[in-house]
């Protein structure tokens, strides 16, 4: 099934009692994409990809350019990123102090990001981030709003990929119902460890669909070989974020890694996070 347009989907916007007062079309720059008016500013996204470069049987190298960055294998799928429209980094979700605000504007964003996912036809997964303060602000049935949500836009829970902070993922008995939860209302899960001996516990009360670790760390540890033994035993994809240079991806490469993501993949790199 076709998923709607982004047009499509913001004029059905306009009934929804919350999303209505806040996502509208874009116009410049922005022309065919929504963006989401916030207090005073108006959000866009933006997608940072994952590639899977184990699609490649030989070695890549960034020395061609960045730009380049499509020769490296396939996308898995991109990770959404939150950015005022006029290109700053976004600091919204850190001057929000109250949680039922940062609720909604964890929602606005996740709605946000997936109607110009969807709408444009984008291959792959969406990977979204959750911010921890809302997963302690929702009590219980995570995952139900923004699944019923999809859902009513004729929107597809199951090529979304609900990102876990670390701070969840260092509590098994959370991340196993978080996991649960999530996955229940047709999410597909990723953790992203603290530290990387927590890859040891990550399927005793969690059964994740993804695992991600900050590259620049596992290095630094020399835990990348431990790392993708242990995922791959696990039958976990594992994804090495981060990749900020050409350094960092070639040394990724001698340990047989598969998904990467990182600043070094894009040709014009957002400060969003």
């Amino acid at each position: 099934m076709i998923a709607p347009t982004v047009p499509e989907l913001v004029s059905k916007a306009a009934e929804h009692p919350f999303l209505g007062a806040h996502i509208v079309m874009g116009d410049g720059e922005h022309a065919g994409m929504a963006l989401a008016q916030y207090r005073d500013v108006a959000l866009a996204s933006a997608y940072e990809p994952i590639f899977d470069v184990g699609t490649h049987s030989f070695p890549q190298t960034l020395t061609a350019s960045p730009e380049s960055a499509e020769r490296f294998g396939d996308e898995l799928g991109v990770e959404a990123l939150t950015l005022l429209a006029d290109g700053e980094p976004n600091a919204l979700f850190a001057q929000v102090e109250d949680d039922r605000e940062l609720v909604d504007l964890d929602r606005l964003s996740r709605a946000l990001h997936a109607f110009n996912f969807f709408g444009t036809q984008r291959p792959g997964l969406l990977f979204l981030r959750v911010h921890e303060r809302l997963l302690k602000s929702v009590k219980y049935d995570h995952g139900l709003h923004f699944s019923s949500v999809l859902i009513d836009f004729g929107l597809n829970p199951s090529r979304i990929v609900i990102e876990l902070p670390a701070a969840a993922v260092a509590h098994k008995t959370f991340l196993g119902y978080l996991t649960k939860s999530y996955q229940h209302y047709g999410f597909k899960v990723a953790g992203n460890l603290p530290n990387a001996g927590q890859i040891m516990s990550v399927s005793e009360m969690a059964r994740l669909d993804f695992i991600k670790m900050d590259a620049g760390a596992a290095l630094r540890d020399s835990v990348v070989k431990h790392l993708v033994g242990y995922a791959n035993r696990l039958r976990i994809p594992l994804i090495f974020s981060h990749v900020n240079d050409e350094a960092q991806f070639d040394a990724l490469q001698q340990f047989d890694v598969r998904f990467v993501q990182g600043p070094v993949f894009d040709a014009h790199p957002s400060h969003a996070r």
